[in-house]
């Protein structure tokens, strides 16, 4: 099912062991989520680059996270991200990782269709306090999928052409591995029973020229 607009890793390839790992990390640490509300671009921003305004949206996502910068985690995200980007043909230039985010969705969870980043000059980070942020922008998302039992919860991109949408809905098995552009649409559906955790990576790279 790998295409050149997303790349999967299958069932198993992050062992059980290791998704309990990540689901034991997050168990005392969850916050409610937040997004982006703001939606045009002022004339100021145009100059300086956009400033997100992060405020939660029941309307666009109901989740908890819990925010990991441990370097365990990233040694074992990215040489998947490394093999999905030669692989499927992107072959980016990948310089950072923003901090994980480690994403648990009740009965009724969901996130609406949305696209993590742009990867143009306007979204930038411009952050003085983090140099693996600065002056870069998202280039490829990842979702690591921590268990299975549940309902409902699927994973689902939108794409276009010819003034037509598709929506394509990706198993989500324990242990797999959901590699895509970042400027890609797309979606968490509604779980309709059970609890679904992912490990969700941004990778960061200067803005396309």
């Amino acid at each position: 099912m790998n295409t050149n607009e997303w790349y999967i890793f299958d069932r198993g390839t992050i062992d059980k062991k290791t998704c309990n790992k990540i689901k034991k990390w997050a168990s005392n640490k969850w916050i409610v989520s937040k997004v982006d509300i703001s939606t045009d671009i002022t004339d100021e921003e145009r100059i300086t680059g956009k400033k997100p305004v992060d405020e939660s949206n029941p309307a666009q996502r109901i989740s908890d996270v819990a925010w990991c910068s441990d370097q365990w985690v990233y040694d074992l995200v990215w040489p998947y991200m490394e093999q999905g980007n030669h692989d499927a043909g992107w072959r980016y230039y990948i310089k950072a990782a923003e901090p994980t985010q480690i994403t648990r969705y009740k009965k009724d969870g969901f996130y609406e269709f949305h696209r993590d980043g742009r990867g143009d000059h306007l979204s930038a980070y411009d952050s003085s306090h983090n140099d693996f942020l600065r002056g870069h922008v998202r280039k490829l998302s990842m979702s690591v999928i921590l268990n299975d039992n549940f309902e409902g919860g699927e994973f689902e991109f939108a794409s276009y052409s010819k003034g037509q949408c598709t929506i394509t809905a990706i198993p989500v098995r324990a242990g797999s591995i959901i590699l895509f552009p970042s400027s890609m649409d797309h979606r968490v559906a509604p779980v309709t029973k059970g609890i679904r955790y992912s490990l969700v990576t941004w990778f960061l790279g200067p803005p396309f020229a």
